[in-house]
This record gives structure tokens, sequence and C-alpha cells, in this order.
């Protein structure tokens, strides 16, 4: 019997030493990969290409500039985000998919040919995919069949992740606590692109949005936080256009996805103040990231799988440590200098119930693909506010708190806008040329005919 114990704990022993030899090895390989971005003649900074068009020096409203920005964002932060969203923990997020618009009444139009969700039982799943430890299921692409590109995939149930506090964001509308009434998406399976949502239902969005809780600036002298506020709802609705632009249904018949050149020069590139604000946002939210670099770095990623959760943990400390971005653009936002005077607190609660009416505006896109990217979106944001306003640093005792939600939809926001800066960084010969050529819409139409893009 006792040979039996010795030789059951000796068993034991060489697992443990074995799955601490996997948890090294994995963390050796996370970091040796992210360095390899830096060892080439890209190395430095410097050397990294002009951003979009003719913009150079500082970011407007930032301390971060536009060189400095596309390398950053393309040599350190979109390589790190892309892994991190991937993740088990990052892939899925919490969201009402189905509320009473609080403006105007539901006209019930989804101006989709399919906006239901695949309403899957669970018997449809094996329990690995349920508890995150395995990849997609034979079970789950035969559910994904014959769906259409509008619809959401909803796959998981409410028990995948515990732990984590549950706390309302004061800048958000919704409930966030109200697990009755949530379901988790796997957002890997529900891409942000091009759904056909248009018209007059969009314009009443974007129109709310605009008029009724955020003005048109510069057209009105404004403030310095009423004109950030402006740049940060621009900006992200530049990035929602420039995914919808990069990823759009070309040809139906084919079912042939690719980049709208056309669409994202109308929308974005021949609009100098959205690209600002484009990269004003990013600045911002990353500027966010950075300052609760010590909150993420030690916050549980447990989703029951170590490996997994290892590497989250891992790709999450070499982003908001890295110093690459520490060196380059050390503070990219300097929130420290809002809300002073004696009407700041007034303003500031002025603003914060103007970003909840657009947080509840989101509950009236009728496309429920949209609703979901738009909540998630607007969720990282209120976290962002929430990060950089809601914490006053004269107060010790006032610590920052944030739900497991907040963070996975700050990272997804970070994440949409680094790829959207990417993306017009990249676009930056092809829409010189194109205005080269002219920017007529007859011209438009031949140099995207010539480049097969239409």
């Amino acid at each position: 019997m006792g040979k039996d114990n010795v030789s059951h704990n000796d068993a034991k022993a060489r697992r443990r030493l074995a799955w601490a030899g996997a948890v090294v090895l994995i963390a050796t390989a996370i970091a040796i990969a992210s360095s390899s971005s830096f060892s080439s003649s890209t190395n430095k900074l410097s050397d990294w290409p002009l951003g979009p068009g003719n913009y150079t020096g500082l970011v407007e409203g930032c301390c971060c500039d536009y060189e400095t920005t596309d390398s950053v964002n393309e040599l350190v932060l979109h390589p790190l985000l892309q892994e991190l969203v991937k993740t088990p923990f990052f892939r899925y997020f919490k969201v009402k998919l189905w509320c009473d618009c609080p403006f105007w009444p539901d006209d019930g139009m989804c101006h989709l040919r399919d906006c239901s969700v695949c309403e899957c039982p669970e018997s449809e799943f094996p329990e690995p995919f349920k508890k995150l430890s395995r990849g997609h299921s034979v079970d789950e692409a035969i559910c994904q069949e014959g769906k259409q590109y509008a619809a959401v995939d909803k796959t998981l149930d409410d028990k995948v992740f515990k732990g984590w506090i549950e706390i309302d964001n004061p800048w958000t509308y919704d409930d966030e606590t109200d697990n009755s009434a949530m379901t988790f998406v796997n957002l890997q399976l529900n891409p942000e692109r091009y759904t056909g949502y248009t018209g007059t239902s969009t314009q009443r969005i974007w129109t709310s949005v605009y008029k009724d809780n955020c003005p048109k600036y510069p057209d009105e002298e404004l403030c310095d936080e009423k004109t950030v506020m402006y740049k940060l709802i621009s900006g992200l609705h530049s990035s929602i256009s420039v995914h919808i632009a990069s990823d759009y249904l070309l040809d139906v018949s084919t079912n042939l996805w690719g980049p709208n050149v056309e669409l994202f020069y109308d929308r974005v590139w021949k609009h100098p103040d959205r690209v600002k604000n484009l990269y004003f946002i990013f600045l911002f939210v990353m500027r966010a990231v950075t300052k609760a670099a010590d909150y993420l770095e030690q916050a549980e990623y447990n989703t029951g799988n170590p490996i997994e959760d290892l590497k989250t943990q891992s790709l999450v400390r070499q982003l908001v440590y890295n110093p690459k971005i520490h060196s380059s653009c050390p503070l990219p936002f300097n929130e420290a200098k809002l809300w002073q005077g004696t009407n700041g607190p007034e303003l500031k609660e002025q603003v914060l119930k103007q970003f909840r009416n657009i947080s509840a505006i989101m509950n009236c896109v009728a496309c429920e693909k949209c609703r979901l990217w738009g909540k998630l979106q607007v969720n990282g944001l209120a976290t962002a506010l929430k990060v950089l306003f809601s914490v006053n640093g004269n107060n010790p005792n006032q610590h920052l708190q944030l739900q497991r939600n907040e963070v996975i939809a700050l990272f997804n926001l970070l994440n949409r806008l680094s790829e959207s800066l990417k993306f017009v960084h990249d676009m930056r010969a092809s829409m010189e040329k194109m205005e080269r050529q002219g920017t007529s819409s007859a011209g438009k139409t031949t140099w995207l005919q010539d480049h097969n893009v239409t």
C-alpha cells in the first residue's frame, strides 16, 4: 500500500512538472513570436512610412504624431491584438440582443434577408466546445448552414465564465448585470462587416447620435470636453465605415467578399476630419488600456483551459507593458486637462448623460449583427471613459473596478480601431492614385473597374 502511494505521488509530481514545462514553453514561444516582429530592418519606429495622405505631426488633441501611431500599431499593437481577440476569454461577449428602443417605436423592419439568430439546441454541441477547450465542432458548422451574413450566431450558454465583479458602468444605458436578458455571442463567428443594413433606418440612428447628443464640431464653438466627445463618436463612426468597406459583399451571386474602395473613399478618405478622428479615438482608447495596465495585468483570464488562459495573460502583459509603446508614445492622450474649473463636475454629468443616450440608441439598431457590434464598441468606449474619468485620482480610497464584459469590449474595440488604422494606412497608395486620376464619380468608377473591385 505504501509503495502504491509513493508511485501515485511520483506520477502526480511528474504531471505537475510536465504541465509546468508546457507553461514555460508556451510563454517563451509567445514572447519570441511577439519580439520577432521587431527584429527586422523596421525595428526603428522612425523607419515606418508616413501616415495617410499628408497627415504629419501631432494628432490634434493627443500627445502622439501620426507617423508614430502608425508605427506602433503596425509593429506592436495589431499583431498582439489579432492574437488576443482569438483567445477563449476574449472571443465571447455577453450582450442584450433584443431590447426595446427607448426613443421611437420599433418598426419591426430589419431591411435584410435574414436577421434571425440560429437557435441551436445544446444537444448539437459537444461538451468540450461548451467548455471552450476545443475549436469549432462539426455540429456547429451544421448549425451555421443556410445562415445569411446579417444574422448573429449564439452558440454558448451563460455558464462559460465565472468570477469577476458585476457592477454597472455609469457611462452606459443598459443594466449590464441583468444576466437573464443577456446571452453570450462568439465574436469570431460574427465578424463586423457589410450586412446590407442601409437607408432611412441607419440614417435615423446616426442623426439621433449626432443631432441630439453630440453637437457638430467645428460648426459650433465647443469646450474641450464636448470636442473630445464629438471626436470619439466621429472616430468610432469612421472605424465602423472602414470595416463595412473593407469587408464588403461585392457579388451576391458568387458570395464574393472584398474591399469596396469607392465606399471607403466616399465615407472616410475624402473627409480629413473623419480620418483624424479615427486616429484620435485610437490613441484615446490606447491611453485607457495603458493607464489600467496594472489592473489588467493582475486580472484573472480564467476559462477552464490553463494553457490558453496563460497565453491570454501573457499577451495582455506584453501589450500593456510594451516598452516600444511606452518609449515612443508614453502619454497618447492627456485626460488630466479635462473637467477643470468650477463647472467641471456639472459639465461631466452633462457629457455622461449624452453618452448614456448614445448607448441607449444602440438598442434601436434594426440589424441584429450591427446592433451586436455597435453595442460592443460603445461598451468598449464607455469602459475607456470609465477608466480615464470615473476614478478620481485624488481619492486614494476609490479604486478601478471593471466587469469581465467591459474588459472584453475594451480590447475588442482597440482591435477594431487597430484594424481600421491599418486599412487606412495600407490603402494610402491606392487612394492617392485615385485622386491623381480625378475624384469625379466617373473617374472613380473607371479606376475601380481597372482594379477589378466592382
